[in-house]
């Protein structure tokens, strides 16, 4: 389902990237000093946006280094971790142990099996410690697995499943602003999961997977698809617009606004034929 929440970094200056890449090691430490080096399999650049978002709303007190690690062992890399980095971290091996999961059960799939074997005992912590969140993300893998078993091939309600999943993850503190950032995570949800379908609508078809899509399989669908995910993704860019947000804005804005496309366009062309045409919400 992830793999999209990314930015387009050609549009990133010097600094943004810097920031950005430095927001997704913070975000690879938190998951090995929380959950141990094996948890890092689950990292991936879409909750670093959860991390820049949380530092720019709240603002909280920021560590940062330059050091190498594990992954890149002969250089330096900047990295900067807040409370924020411990949430996404947290929020990281969650989703990742449900994914797994739901994989052995859908295909039997040993690496799956494997990988939630290293990140059950993650889960259970953060069962324990956030159980909103947990309960939220259960709920809406169920109801999206129900929905595969009947293939009911309503893209709404599909997408409304993940949608719950998502605005409860974006709400991490209860205050003033808990109930925009339910309906940015609800939205970025609902767009993430219809991206999804689309993007993997060939592959669902020649397998006999389930996809909400099926029926416009061997369509021109081009058009179609763009015209529903940029609808979707202007109820997240007017809900991150809310927030009061100041420093990495530019970052978070380039995510939304741009960096969603990317794989869109490499699959469907881009509309604008420069890559970056359907940014503009």
């Amino acid at each position: 389902m992830f793999g999209y929440l990314t930015a387009c970094t050609e549009l990133l200056d010097e600094e943004q990237l810097r920031r950005y890449k430095a927001a997704y090691c913070g975000l690879c430490r938190s998951l090995a000093e929380r959950h141990g080096q094996l948890s890092r399999l689950a990292l991936t650049y879409d909750l670093a946006f959860l991390t820049l978002l949380f530092d720019s709303l709240y603002e909280p007190e920021l560590t940062q280094g330059e050091e190498s690690c594990v992954a890149h062992p002969f250089s330096a890399r900047p990295w900067q971790r807040s409370e924020s980095s411990d949430y996404a971290a947290d929020m990281t091996v969650a989703l990742a142990w449900l994914k797994c999961r739901d994989d052995w059960e859908d295909d039997s799939n040993p690496a799956a099996l494997a990988e939630a074997a290293v990140l059950r005992r993650a889960w259970e912590r953060v069962k324990a410690e956030y159980p909103r969140q947990s309960r939220a993300m259960e709920e809406g893998v169920r109801a999206l697995r129900n929905m595969e078993k009947a293939r009911d091939e309503s893209p709404d309600r599909a997408a409304e499943c993940f949608a719950a999943l998502m605005g409860e993850i974006f709400v991490w503190k209860d205050d003033h602003w808990s109930g925009t950032l339910y309906r940015l995570g609800a939205a970025l949800g609902r767009f993430l999961y219809i991206m999804d379908a689309c993007m993997d609508l060939d592959g669902d078809t020649f397998y006999d997977r389930y996809n909400p899509f099926r029926r416009y399989y061997g369509l021109d669908n081009a058009a179609r698809f763009r015209d529903i995910l940029r609808m979707l993704l202007a109820d997240c860019a007017r809900e991150l617009d809310r927030l009061p947000l100041v420093q990495d804005a530019g970052i978070l804005q380039n995510i939304v606004c741009v960096g969603l496309w990317t794989e869109f366009d490499k699959k469907y062309g881009s509309e604008g034929g420069d890559g970056h045409g359907p940014g503009s919400v």
